[in-house]
């Protein structure tokens, strides 16, 4: 399933609103009691959904949509306030390729043009793999693997130095509060290349986490792979200089590389990995 919400203006970056008397039009019966019970909104429920944010197709047609995930959501009189991330991972699809698909999605040809809030009962990431990315180039430096990730592998991406030894071990203690190995790149030797060992091991895990510290070119670049790739990205650094311009949008976890520092940065870490589990 997935919110599909169409604005009449077009979406502010990051945050805007929405009318509550426009919640869960065009949505199958069964689907609104559940996510509307006695017509109140289960927020905590759309929340977890994946998100397409639709402007409603005007004049030439030329709007893009985006697909995100709605971060925070609050009824403030008879609005509702959205706080929402655009998955990086995903290019913005324009509203003349969802037409397209819109029988796969449960989509009718009228709702382009209706600010509304729906939630269709359809697979949206299969829906846009098949349409949309079945085209898309084969990396030609390295292989991608096509096994599924295993929910219980956390990557490190970060500096190779003895300076960060105790950050890995903080991300490790994270890992395993919550049932899960942290691994980074230097623990593994399957292939003579090192950058295979890397994308094979972000491949394999569910979450990555990139510490940005130092602005590390290796890590800038692991961290793009990773966002391609779709996987739950955790950003840290021990200074906010260090996240660069093209990811301040992002959320990160800020940090000191000392005793109290590292225990901090475990039990952040540990929150932000727990919030995932829960969502997925």
């Amino acid at each position: 399933m997935f919110n599909l919400i169409v604005s009449g203006g077009g979406w502010e970056p990051h945050r805007d609103s929405f009318g509550s008397g426009r919640v869960l039009e065009y949505t199958d019966a069964a689907i609104a009691q559940r996510f509307m019970p006695n017509k109140i909104l289960d927020i905590n429920a759309v929340a977890k959904l994946p998100t397409l944010f639709m402007s409603e197709t005007q004049g030439a047609g030329n709007q893009v949509a985006h697909v995100g995930t709605i971060t925070q959501l609050k009824l403030s009189g008879t609005d509702f306030q959205i706080e929402y991330a655009v998955d990086p991972a995903i290019r913005p699809i324009p509203n003349s390729s969802l037409l397209r698909m819109a029988r796969e999605l449960g989509i009718e040809e009228f709702e382009f043009s209706r600010t509304h809030w729906a939630i269709k009962d359809a697979d949206l990431y299969k829906a846009l793999l098949r349409n949309l990315y079945s085209d898309l180039p084969t990396p030609k430096v390295f292989q991608l693997r096509s096994e599924p990730a295993n929910n219980r592998m956390v990557s490190a991406m970060m500096p190779f130095s003895a300076g960060f030894d105790g950050v890995y071990a903080a991300l490790g203690a994270a890992a395993e509060a919550v049932g899960k190995k942290c691994k980074r790149a230097d623990d593994i030797w399957n292939h003579d290349a090192i950058i295979q060992d890397v994308v094979s091991l972000i491949c394999k895990s569910s979450v990555v986490i990139c510490d940005l510290t130092g602005k590390n070119a290796n890590v800038f670049y692991e961290a793009g792979i990773a966002h391609s790739l779709g996987k739950d990205v955790i950003l840290i650094t021990q200074s906010a200089d260090d996240v660069p311009f093209d990811l301040r949008h992002l959320r990160y976890i800020q940090y000191l590389n000392n005793g109290e520092g590292l225990q901090q940065l475990t039990a952040k870490v540990t929150d932000r990995l727990e919030t995932l589990a829960a969502g997925r």
